[in-house]
């Protein structure tokens, strides 16, 4: 039933948070725009195979050292003999900006661009979404039982973080891929291999676990001390109903804000690290791959290498934009912000807005 106005007529319930939060997401054009991107770009990786097969007919994995393909009517070789210094080696088809036919070029090895780009993108994006997953999930529980708990649990996960804080990011990622890259890893009955793309969203998930712990653990030291919370404790609530009712859905905000941006971030961790040759491995492709394979081809055929990084530009740009704009929308303060200075009337409703948003308990 709806509730009852002064004239005695339904009143319209207001818009709970999410719905709230959705509008003012909607309403900032920087925010369509990169969330346009993103799923341009999971759409155009996701439609590799059908690329590959039906417009480009070309095996991506394949090398085609002595293939040839027809350019404005000639038949012209895809690796082709270099012209520069003593003329000694081969040099790659460039791109012929034709979709069907190596639209950007071939590699070394006579593999189309265009196709290894969107397969290396579906890797890149795979490790990337399944890294965040584990690092705010791991991240999640740790920062909640710790800031919950307190005491010697409290100190205990603590300290562990702290150690794992200490290490450099990038040294602590490129030792557990080194150390793993061999044999894979095998956790009692489970191994993964090492050309498993889970091996390296594992490590780049896992060494990013602090930066969601720790922020997670001081949210909920705040909410331990909140009077909700208390009250729940003082009635006999148990406890995994007051962590699932009114401590995870207080914290929720703060995940959902940290997913584009780890996700950015633990992309850019993969490249890094697959660029390195101890990430992605054969006969996997990613974008960190691709750049490392058109190293050697800068000077001579440059689109094999800026492709990917082009394509990791945008792609990081665009989660970071969507970042910022979720923690816009999901940021009580905000509707202070977007109130107009000169009108009070409106100032003084968006402040008592956002005061009972940021004084409420989240409803179960």
């Amino acid at each position: 039933m709806g509730e009852v106005g002064l004239q005695g007529g339904p009143r319209e319930r207001p818009p709970g948070l999410w719905r709230r939060a959705l509008a003012r997401l909607l309403a900032q054009p920087g925010a369509v725009a990169a969330l346009g991107v993103l799923l341009a770009v999971v759409g155009l990786c996701l439609a590799a195979p059908l690329y590959a097969s039906r417009v480009a007919h070309t095996d991506p994995f394949r090398s085609n050292v002595s293939g040839e393909i027809t350019v404005d009517g000639q038949q012209v070789a895809v690796l082709q003999a270099a012209t520069d210094g003593l003329g000694l080696g081969q040099t790659p088809i460039g791109p012929t900006w034709r979709p069907d036919a190596y639209l950007l070029g071939a590699d070394n090895q006579g593999r189309d661009v265009a196709a290894r780009l969107l397969y290396g993108g579906r890797a890149s994006l795979f490790i990337a979404a399944v890294a965040t997953l584990i690092c705010i999930g791991a991240g999640a529980v740790l920062g909640i039982v710790a800031g919950y708990f307190g005491g010697w649990v409290d100190m205990l996960l603590s300290r562990g973080l702290d150690v794992l804080w200490a290490f450099p990011v990038y040294l602590l990622a490129i030792s557990l891929s080194i150390v793993t890259i061999g044999h894979g890893l095998v956790i009692g009955p489970f191994t993964l291999a090492s050309d498993n793309l889970l091996l390296p969203a594992l490590i780049i998930g896992a060494v990013y676990v602090p930066y969601i712990a720790r922020p997670v653990r001081a949210q909920v030291l705040a909410l331990r001390r909140s009077e909700f919370v208390l009250a729940a404790i003082g009635c006999g609530v148990p406890t995994p109903r007051i962590l699932r009712v009114d401590i995870l859905p207080n914290v929720s905000t703060t995940l959902i804000v940290f997913v584009p941006l780890m996700m950015a971030l633990n992309m850019l961790t993969e490249s890094a690290l697959s660029f390195l040759s101890i990430g992605v491995q054969p006969p996997n492709a990613s974008w960190g791959t691709i750049i490392q394979d058109g190293l050697a081809l800068l000077y001579t055929r440059p689109a094999v290498a800026l492709a990917p990084g082009a394509a990791i530009v945008v792609t990081v740009l665009a989660l970071n934009l969507l970042g910022d704009a979720l923690r816009d929308a999901l940021d009580p303060r905000t509707l202070l912000r977007a109130a107009p200075a000169a009108d009070p009337g409106a100032a003084a409703s968006a402040a008592a807005a956002a005061t009972a948003a940021a004084a409420d308990p989240a409803p179960p």
